[in-house]
């Protein structure tokens, strides 16, 4: 990966991340950051 591209990946993650908390409140943030812990500790028990 180029640092071009991690950078233009990085402005998008940061963007939808602020239209997220000024559209929805963080909403979807949330709704991912709870799927994605559930996503560890599933992983975790199959360790």
């Amino acid at each position: 990966m180029t640092n071009i591209i991690a950078l233009w990946i990085g402005l998008i993650l940061t963007a939808a991340i602020i239209a997220d908390l000024a559209l929805n409140g963080g909403s979807a943030l949330m709704f991912l950051a709870r799927k994605f812990l559930d996503l560890i500790e599933w992983v975790d028990f199959w360790n």
